[in-house]
């Protein structure tokens, strides 16, 4: 056998053939070197630099994909595994053994998560887009140094937060987040209802439908409204679809949004709340309260029905911290009512079932009685 005592001399042995093992004499710990087991799914993405490993000093770090986010967990080995180096030219030894650099106690195996986007909202929410940069923005005459603290650009949050790339982007769409002046910001909720409210006026004042708006008519109006162009393509696409040009705007959202401005004053009887919503949303469009799954509670005191906002988007995505703030807010939760606050709940490989059997306690005296949800 060609060689000396490399990897390549343990890789190309005969089968019922043997070789001596010895230890190099450069054998240590060498805590620089982990085996790290990957699926063949994996391989190409490592081969072609597309992996890189995320998370601060204080955080357990996790390896991404351009797509998927994996927790990198140490798993022990109870028999020997030795690394043997590959074959080097200056080694002179008489006898052809494998030299063992290290012996390994374990190797880090990759699981895959869900990407911790909590901390997303928390970043961009300290310093929301609002209406004093909108108009510094729009007033050529005004020269103002702005404070940049509390701001990330797109390196910055790929630094910060824990998910990859896409799921970056999917975080960033979630909350309605954009990109202005080069930083991620979310725009303040009142902004947004005065630039919904504006294009809800601009259509009656010009006979626009809602269903069929001119992107360049809208902006236009908008702008000489006082709102960025910036502002008015984000916020048709907060409550609207685009196609060929033209823009819908979505009942629901627009319902949705005109709700939590109605429940921004605290919780309502449900007749008042009904009378106020409906009034508030633009002619055409019908509130159905259907519609505010995951965004309120119905509370029954007697006779009467209260309402109060308690939004699925405001919670932890973290299934123990998600379940813990959900039995908090309630001891006792109904399936039709505990269900929009899960739906989005991903753990991979486990389903909602398998998340009730974790974190709840199911209770349903008879079939044809809704179960009921409490605290594991």
């Amino acid at each position: 056998m060609d060689g000396n005592g490399g990897a390549e001399a343990v890789l190309n042995l005969p089968c019922n053939s043997s070789i001596s093992v010895a230890y190099d004499p450069l054998f240590g710990s060498h805590e620089d070197l982990l085996l790290l087991e990957i699926e063949p799914i994996l391989l190409p993405h490592f081969l072609n630099n597309r992996v890189t490993i995320r998370g601060q000093p204080n955080e357990e770090a996790v390896l991404c994909t351009p797509s998927t986010t994996f927790a990198l967990k140490f798993v022990s080995n109870s028999n020997s595994l030795f690394l043997i180096p590959p074959t080097t030219t200056d080694r002179t030894d008489p006898v052809e053994s494998a030299w063992v650099l290290k012996s390994a106690p374990g190797n880090m195996e990759l699981v895959q998560v869900a990407p911790k986007l909590d901390k997303l909202k928390t970043l961009l929410s300290q310093k929301p887009y609002r209406a004093e940069e909108e108009e510094e923005e729009d007033d050529d005459e005004i020269c103002v140094v702005v404070d940049r603290t509390g701001f990330y650009t797109w390196d910055d949050l790929v630094d910060r937060i824990q998910a990859s790339d896409e799921e970056l982007r999917g975080g960033l769409q979630a909350i309605s987040a954009v990109e202005i002046d080069g930083y991620w910001r979310v725009v303040d909720e009142e902004l947004v209802t005065g630039v919904l409210s504006m294009l809800v006026h601009d259509s009656v004042l010009f006979g626009w439908s809602l269903e069929a708006l001119n992107e360049v008519d809208v902006v236009s109006s908008l702008e000489a409204d006082g709102f960025s162009t910036k502002l008015a393509v984000h916020c048709l696409g907060m409550f609207g679809s685009k196609v060929e040009g033209v823009w819908s705007l979505d009942e629901r959202r627009v319902c949705v949004h005109f709700a939590r401005q109605v429940l921004k004053k605290g919780k309502k009887k449900m007749e008042n709340f009904m009378e106020e919503w409906e009034r508030s949303i633009p002619s055409g469009m019908c509130a159905r309260l259907e519609m505010l799954e995951g965004e309120v509670l119905v509370d029954r005191i007697g006779v009467e029905s209260w309402i109060r906002a308690f939004r699925v988007s405001s919670l932890p995505s973290a299934p123990a911290e998600r379940f813990a703030a959900l039995f908090r807010e309630r001891q006792k939760w109904e399936w039709r009512d505990l269900e929009p606050y899960i739906r989005d709940l991903q753990v991979p490989g486990l389903s909602s079932e398998g998340l009730l059997i974790k974190y709840t306690r199911r209770t349903q005296p008879t079939a044809d009685v809704e179960p009921v949800f409490s605290a594991r």
